[in-house]
């Protein structure tokens, strides 16, 4: 009889379902293992093929692990705040909360379908309260340790959605949703102090086993540099200083320009002196109009302005020189102004060659007539006065010692990352649980008044003044002051998505705790994760945001681990048949309930993992799953050849143990194609050879249930085995 995959799949999913196989065990005496994938945003359009390759990797590690005696927690949850949800929501006027559910329940049977062995009672849920109550509690307690603050800020804002925007979500000046020009506009906002952890988030990186590539993401995104402040004297000022960081004292020399960002304070204070003060405010609104995005892409042509009335003085020589402000420069970088050495920075050297700027060379090697000379990390120094004929590592100690004694600069160690934003003016997010009151500033609500519950609104439209929806509502904004008792505003912007997704590994641990995040037991069994699979895209920010929540949550005795996950790894993306990223505008979704209900749950599974190297992107190819399809109908027909023995027989013995050691390390380096590949080489022996023993088929069965679990557990019942395949070693 031909294999029924529609009956056997089903049976077996709600087997498992019923007799709760798949539960983590708090406490067990078997060692543990944390496999931790990335939970998803439950979207209207429901899952495609490439959510379940991101789950599948380990899937099969998991799967693996119960079969080598661990005590495996994997777990799954929907990180349900933010924007998407919220435009489906104005969009369609179902309340948010609706969709959410209703996603969530779409996403949970997509999931169970394909046989997922998740932990189903430890599911976790962003946008419940007994969730966010924790994630509003790590908010105070960052506020009680002075780590969140609020400041005023340049914000992307799109007067036609009346939102601001992330970089990410207006690129090109653009506004993602609606295509409106956006502008800059300046708010206030509220930050997390993310740079105190700059250190610890690097030094924690030499702990963990994570791709080298990820690493040095993380290393790149914090930017650790060493250097010196510098203060070059502004004439045409009273005694101002126009301070500037750079990593290349040594090139002090030659400095032939300054350039500040448009928005530099000093402009307003001397406008009464600057003489061409209507093209600076022309090239002013220019610059509102562009994101940081665009600002600082390296390629593009270089605009700018030169002020008429101020000119810099170069500290080591006494130079007058030019200063310009230009877009290129932002406020929120060092201190909104640079010295320029257009001959060892490409950047510079293009600017001084659009304004006829002069260009020195003051580190030996390169032709600085025809390019900027930037490999000069090390080198002579030339043209330097006291500096000329010393290596670059000896200029720099002396210029800073120069600087130190002259009263003209400090030495400093300064960092890329800048303070995390951590506030959206949206109606679908965490409420902030911090009141403004006239008397005592700003005041956080008692842990006893958590969770400070979303409000039901009639409107959750942003409003005309870029203010989240809430500040529309009287009865939640009003209320007194926890501090003094007098009457005082409530926060109405809402936490950003990112909020509910730092922490949530923790609360798998101990999600039905409502005393605390987790039970200091439960983490202490629990953590760290032992292995984190995810996207590439989210191997800088959710890494870092999750890597620093953790880090400060070390800092106050709630962890016990400092680094949150010991192993991180990355999937590639499955593109849609015609080689683009799947999208519901481009038609190409793969829709997985589809596949599966053509061919059956374990054909997907082994075609996702088959498909090329796991960490690499790969097109959908219908044909090759077809060959999957035939694999597995070559598996169930071994039934019809299967002999009696309790060993493996020559010749077929050193296939079998090579398969198994094969197959076994593919499996823990992710290389899952190849693993596939060896057991099809193997059935291939077997139907050459005439038969397959009860020894062989039920190491075969063994090898083959972490990718295709129902066919196995199936067949194991029916040839007789005792137990289920998932019980065995």
């Amino acid at each position: 009889m031909g294999y029924d995959f529609k009956s056997v799949e089903k049976k077996w999913q709600d087997k498992w379902e019923e007799t709760g196989v798949f539960h983590a065990v708090d406490f067990s005496d078997k060692p543990k293992f944390y496999g931790l994938v990335e939970f998803p945003y439950p979207s209207g359009a429901g899952m495609h093929v490439g959510h379940i390759k991101a789950y599948s990797g380990l899937e099969v590690i998991s799967r693996k692990r119960r079969m080598q005696g661990y005590n495996v927690l994997f777990p799954i949850g929907f990180d349900a705040y933010g924007l998407p949800t919220e435009n489906y929501a104005i969009k369609t006027g179902i309340h948010p909360r609706k969709v959410t559910d209703m996603n969530i329940e779409r996403f949970s049977s997509q999931l169970k379908k394909v046989g997922f062995s998740f932990d189903w009672t430890r599911v976790i849920d962003t946008t419940q309260e007994g969730y966010y109550k924790w994630t509003q509690w790590i908010f105070l307690k960052m506020f009680e340790h002075g780590l969140a603050f609020r400041d005023k800020t340049l914000v992307n804002y799109c007067p036609s959605c009346k939102v601001v925007l992330s970089n990410e979500d207006s690129q090109g000046g653009k506004c993602d949703i609606c295509h409106s020009d956006i502008v800059q506009k300046s708010k206030d906002v509220w930050y997390l102090r993310i740079t105190k952890y700059a250190d610890k988030l690097l030094e924690g990186l030499d702990e963990v086993d994570y791709l080298p590539n990820i690493k040095l993401q993380q290393r790149n995104w914090i930017g650790k540099s060493t250097g010196a402040f510098v203060d070059f004297d502004v004439k045409g000022s009273d005694n101002e200083k126009l301070k500037i960081y750079t990593t290349r004292p040594d090139t002090l020399f030659g400095v032939t320009f300054m350039v500040m960002a448009p928005e530099h304070p000093m402009i307003d204070k001397y406008a009464d002196r600057i003489a061409n003060m209507d093209e600076i405010t022309g090239y002013r609104k220019e610059c509102a109009k562009k994101t940081e995005f665009e600002r600082t892409q390296l390629v593009k042509e270089k605009t700018g302005v030169k002020i008429d009335g101020l000119s810099g003085i170069n500290p080591v020589n006494g130079k007058e020189i030019p200063i310009y402000i230009s877009d290129y420069v932002m406020m929120g970088y060092g201190t909104g102004a640079i010295m320029a050495v257009p001959a060892h920075d490409t950047r510079d050297y293009e600017f001084a060659k659009v304004f006829g700027l002069p260009i020195i060379e003051v580190v030996k090697g390169g032709d600085v007539t025809k390019e900027a000379f930037t490999d000069c990390a090390t080198g002579i120094m030339t043209n330097s006065g006291f500096l000329d004929g010393l290596t670059v590592e000896e200029a720099k100690v002396k210029i800073k010692e120069w600087l130190t004694e002259n009263g003209k600069g400090t030495p400093k160690v300064n960092y890329k990352l800048r303070d995390w934003v951590f506030s959206r003016q949206r109606y679908w997010g965490e409420p902030i649980p911090i009141v403004h009151c006239d008397k005592c500033g700003y005041v956080a609500l008692p842990e006893s008044e958590l969770p400070l519950t979303l409000p039901d609104v009639e409107s959750y439209m942003p409003t005309d003044n870029g203010e989240s929806p809430l500040s529309t509502l009287d009865s939640f904004i009003n209320t007194t002051c926890p501090h003094c008792g007098g009457p005082a505003k409530r926060e109405t912007d809402t936490m950003p998505q990112w909020a509910g997704s730092s922490w949530y590994f923790l609360r798998y641990c101990d999600p039905h705790n409502k005393n605390e995040l987790a039970s200091k037991e439960a983490l202490d069994y629990w953590m760290p994760v032992d292995w984190y699979n995810g996207g590439m895209e989210h191997t800088t920010l959710h890494l870092l945001y999750s890597r620093f929540w953790h880090k400060f949550l070390y800092d106050i005795g709630v962890t016990t681990t400092k680094e949150p996950y010991m192993k991180r790894t990355s999937h590639g993306m499955i593109l849609g048949e015609d080689g683009q990223k799947m999208s519901k505008s481009r038609g190409n979704v793969i829709n997985p309930d589809d596949v599966v209900k053509e061919y059956g749950a374990d054909t997907l599974r082994l075609y996702e993992m088959f498909i090329g190297d796991f960490e690499k992107t790969a097109p959908w190819s219908p044909s090759s799953i077809k060959g999957c399809k035939r694999f597995l109908d070559r598996v169930w027909a071994l039934q019809d050849c299967l002999v009696e023995g309790d060993e493996f027989r020559e010749p077929l013995i050193a296939s079998f143990h090579k398969t198994i050691k094969k197959v076994s390390e593919d499996i823990e380096n992710l290389k899952f194609n190849t693993a596939i590949a060896a057991m099809m080489g193997l059935i291939n022996e077997i139907y050459a050879q005439g038969s397959i023993n009860h020894a062989e088929l039920k190491t075969l069965l063994m090898l083959l249930n972490p990718f295709a679990p129902h066919i196995t557990e199936e067949m194991w019942q029916a040839i007789g085995c005792e137990g289920r395949v998932y019980q065995q070693t």
